[in-house]
Order: structure tokens, then C-alpha cells, then sequence
């Protein structure tokens, strides 16, 4: 088992281990005493995790309830948000009280808007069972639901009191969301850790998960610290992503977010390259990491068709937009570019053979 601390607005621990949830009970009771809990879910998860979360709260003295919503991004939207903002209400949780987050992403950024909301802001705890969730949407306090307009558009900024990870969860995953999971530790080892990458550019990693999630959660904890807030090197963090946001939304998000992610990583390393931005042109790697990985390295979307949805991106500054650019493998650069650049970036998508 790890133990990662996490020095933000909020100081928290995040637990890495194996058969760990039974442990969610007294890590609770240890942070918030014996109160009430809302275990936050969606019916895929609660079908294997809910009833083990729960005994574990309640064994511990915490009175639970639940609130399970469809699986799928589209229930991260405003409506699932207020729902759950509601039934909180209803069922008249004072600030003594908390939310768990039981799920991946999705489950995890509409929980932690939800708690910076409720009463002006109450408690609540990622219980990651994705690897995407454990390896980074569930550290570092960025939380959000998609609006119309495009994805994360409506978010705060909100810490965890913990994040408990329980590589078992991991066993019930598809293996395409599996993948999904791997793109984002790609993506670490691209921006921060050229060893990292090597580790994971062949695919063989399920043998080394618990220091895999634990090296990246080190990696996000280390430039949260530094830019909780996301004006500076936390940033990097977007790597891919310009391209992905727009891929996710022109597929309806039939298009998972780590294959969007994976696609606009070939994107941005081909075209930093071609553009002279990079030192080394890091497009080939990449690409092979992805396919070992089962990830898609193209999509079949016209590059005018996703820089216009670009433009609508929370990362753009009025006529600018800050581009993550892979200057050598294992170290980016931010790059301050005018949106009209992104039509040019867009050219690189290629169409999927």
C-alpha cells in the first residue's frame, strides 16, 4: 500500500492499495467522526462496489445513503448535478456530513461540483474504481459537468478530504476502459517522465499497477502543489486535450475521453513537430504506446470541424490558447499561440486507415 500526500487549498491523503474499501469506514470516521454519508454512484459501479462501500461505512457508525444515476457522459450534465444537489437537500445533510464518489470521472466531477455547492460547500471523498479516476481526475480538485456548449464548461476548484484506491476495483473494468485509463498514463509519462513512458509504451503493465497509479498521482501532486488553480504549469496537464474536448463532442462522446485523448496526443506531437516547435518529434512513440495499448491513434473528423469546436475550449484567453507542446519525450512546454493557429493544428489530424 501507498500513502501520497496531497499539499493543496486542502491537505489529503491519497491510499493506493489492493482490497483497501473495506478500509473506507474508518478512514472516514477518523476525518468526519460518525455522521451521514451520500455514497454517489452509477449503475454500472453500484452493481459491483456499492454494497461493499456501504458496509464498510456503516459498520464503521456512518449512516449511508444512496444516489445512483445512469451510467455514461451524459449524465454529467447540470440536470444529474441539481439532481443530486436536491436529494441532498431533501434528505437534510448538514456541513457535518459528506459525499463519496464511487466511480470513475464522470462520477467523480459531478460529485465534488455537487459538495463545493451544497451549503456553500460540504466534504466529499474519491473512491476511484477506473484508472483513468485513480490516475488523475480524481486528485487535484478540478471538478465539473458539461454543458451544451462543450465539456468542464461549469466546474470549480474543490479538494477531496481523500482519495482511497482500490486496485481490485480495477478488475471489473472492460478492457476498452482499461485503455481509456492508459491514455492519461501515457500522457504523464509524455509531459513529465520519459521512464514512465518507457514502462508503459509496450502495454505490459497490469503486473505493476499499484506503482504505476502511484507515480503518476506523485506527478500530479507535485505540479498541483505548484498551480492548484491552473494558471500556470498545471496546464501541461492538457496535453492532448485541445484536440480531444473536440473529438468527445463531435462523436456525441460515443468517443470516450482517454481515445479522444490518445488521438489528440498524435495530433499535437505531429504537429509541434511540423510546425518546428519541438526539439524531437515524439509522434512515432506515441503512436506506438497507444496501439500496444489498445487506443486509437486517428479519427475520421474534419480538422475544420474540431477546431471549431476548440475555440469554444475553457483553456482559451480571449485570442490566445495555451498549447502543450512535447519539446523532447518526457519534457512539455506551454506555448501561447492565437486560436486561429488551430486550424493549422487541426490539419494533422490524418483519417484512421
Amino acid at each position: 500500500m501507498k500513502v501520497i500526500n496531497v499539499n493543496a487549498s486542502k491537505n489529503y491523503d491519497v491510499i493506493i492499495g489492493k482490497d483497501i474499501l473495506s478500509s473506507l469506514g474508518e478512514k472516514c470516521v477518523s476525518l468526519f467522526g460518525k455522521s451521514r454519508a451520500v455514497i454517489v454512484t452509477d449503475t454500472n459501479v453500484a452493481v459491483h462496489w456499492l454494497e461493499k462501500a456501504k458496509t464498510s461505512l456503516e459498520n464503521s457508525g456512518i449512516q449511508t445513503l444512496d444516489f445512483v444515476f445512469s451510467a455514461g457522459e451524459e449524465s454529467k450534465s447540470k440536470e444529474t448535478l441539481f439532481e443530486l444537489i436536491e436529494f441532498a437537500a431533501e434528505n437534510k445533510l448538514t456541513r457535518s456530513d459528506f459525499l463519496v464518489a464511487l466511480g470513475g470521472g464522470v462520477t467523480g466531477d459531478m460529485t465534488g461540483l455537487a459538495a463545493s455547492l451544497f451549503l456553500r460547500g460540504i466534504p466529499f471523498v474519491q473512491v476511484p474504481t477506473t484508472l483513468l479516476a485513480a490516475v488523475d481526475s480524481s486528485v487535484g480538485g478540478k471538478t465539473a459537468v458539461n454543458l451544451t456548449a462543450g465539456k468542464n464548461l461549469m466546474g470549480a476548484f474543490y479538494q477531496p478530504s481523500l482519495v482511497l484506491c482500490d486496485i481490485n476495483t480495477l478488475s471489473t473494468l472492460p478492457e476498452t476502459e482499461f485503455a481509456n485509463g492508459m491514455a492519461e498514463v501515457i500522457k504523464y509519462g509524455v509531459i513529465f517522465d520519459k521512464e514512465l513512458f518507457d514502462k508503459v509504451q509496450s502495454g505490459d503493465v497490469k503486473s505493476d499497477m499499484e506503482n504505476i497509479i502511484a507515480r503518476c498521482v506523485e506527478l500530479k501532486r507535485d505540479v498541483v502543489a505548484k498551480d492548484e488553480f491552473d494558471t500556470g504549469d498545471r496546464q501541461l496537464l492538457n496535453f492532448g486535450h485541445t484536440m480531444a474536448h473536440s473529438i468527445e463532442k463531435i462523436s456525441n462522446f460515443e468517443i470516450a475521453h482517454g481515445n479522444a485523448v490518445a488521438i489528440g496526443m498524435v495530433i499535437a506531437a505531429k504537429a509541434s513537430y511540423a510546425l518546428g516547435w519541438s526539439k524531437e518529434d515524439c509522434t512515432a512513440a506515441i503512436i506506438e504506446a497507444n496501439k500496444n495499448n489498445n487506443l486509437p491513434t486517428a479519427c475520421d473528423f474534419a480538422p475544420n470541424d474540431l477546431a471549431d469546436v476548440a475555440l469554444s475550449d475553457k483553456k482559451r484567453t480571449g485570442g490566445t490558447i495555451n498549447f502543450v507542446v512535447p519539446e523532447i519525450m518526457g519534457n512539455c512546454i506551454l506555448k501561447k499561440i492565437p486560436v486561429e493557429t488551430l486550424y493549422q493544428i487541426a490539419e494533422y489530424q490524418t483519417p484512421s486507415p
